[in-house]
């Protein structure tokens, strides 16, 4: 018989757990100060960039007290992961909420000594995220769940990730137009368009240049999304009984993994040659519609396949 609940841990990292809380009361509070208060930094409200990172943040900590919840072996690693974690997004947050108190930008700000030391404080808290979640990246392959499917799901979310949030270093190094007319900022997130331009609502991603935010944010997400997505297969398995086969689950969830991880290669790739995210052109239009063609049809017949073979299988086959 399949699960069809939420593998809930024995067990939860308290301080990502309370991280993830203090991230969604942060969230409500400069939801708050973003209607009452109307100050702008590079054209957009000044307090949509710590709602954005509270909402991320907060959604990255639960889900990695969630998956260190799983674990069975090397326990204290992930333990001591989970808590350099919480240490790097407290610092993160902290400078990005006392930036926005103070009307100023903290990513890229190289203007003051002050600024200088923050921002790499900043980027210190980043790299140390990044190195935390690839320890828990090796310790979960350590320690495979009983279910394939959900196994190449959590596996695949968190390698992804780990690349999308790899992109952000893209973002570190200064421009051609910074070098030449120095504005104490170095790095930047547009490609081919100065940041603060013409964007899209709240999330701020250029309409005018390319974003590697955008990159960024959905190979960071897919940590959640190939979870959740092979969490959703199961429950329609109540209904479809093709989606009880276990390989079935399995297959479908490493097209989306695959789909996922050339949909992040095309957006980086997008992004860096200065188109918008939202005005794909030429080969990355192209490579687009080959990628969304391509996984439809493979997701269609890897569901075929399952009904063809659940039509003469035993029950051994099928784990229902």
């Amino acid at each position: 018989m399949i699960a069809t609940t939420v593998p809930m841990p024995d067990r939860w990292h308290r301080p990502l757990v309370l991280v993830a809380a203090a991230m969604g009361v942060l969230a409500l509070a400069t939801g708050v100060l973003a209607v009452v208060d109307d100050r702008e930094i590079l054209g957009q409200d000044a307090w949509f960039k710590p709602l954005k990172f509270a909402l991320s943040l907060g959604l990255y900590a639960v889900t990695m007290a969630w998956m260190l919840g799983q674990l069975r072996r090397w326990r204290r690693v992930g333990d001591v992961a989970g808590t350099v974690t919480v240490v790097a997004i407290v610092v993160e947050i902290v400078i990005i909420v006392g930036a926005a108190a103070a009307g100023t930008t903290s990513h890229f700000n190289v203007a003051t000594p002050l600024s200088t030391t923050l921002w790499s404080a900043m980027g210190t808290a980043i790299a140390a995220l990044w190195i935390a979640g690839l320890v828990v990246a090796i310790v979960l392959v350590a320690n495979p769940m009983p279910d394939p499917a959900r196994n190449l799901a959590v596996r695949a979310g968190v390698v992804i990730g780990l690349v999308g949030m790899a992109v952000a270093f893209l973002m570190t190094g200064p421009t051609q137009a910074q070098l030449s007319d120095f504005q104490g900022v170095a790095g930047a997130h547009a490609v081919g368009v100065a940041d603060g331009g013409a964007g899209l609502p709240f999330l701020g991603w250029s309409t005018e240049g390319g974003d590697l935010r955008v990159p960024h944010f959905v190979g960071m997400h897919a940590l959640q999304a190939l979870p959740l997505g092979a969490l959703a297969l199961e429950l329609l398995a109540r209904r479809a009984r093709v989606l009880r086969d276990v390989r079935v689950r399995h297959d479908l969830v490493l097209v989306a993994a695959v789909a996922a991880a050339l949909a992040l290669a095309l957006l980086t790739v997008q992004a860096l040659a200065g188109q918008p995210a939202i005005a794909p052109a030429g080969g990355i239009l192209v490579g687009g519609i080959v990628l969304a063609v391509a996984a439809a049809v493979a997701a269609a017949a890897v569901v075929v396949r399952g009904i063809r073979r659940s039509r003469v299988a035993t029950p051994a086959l099928v784990d229902a």
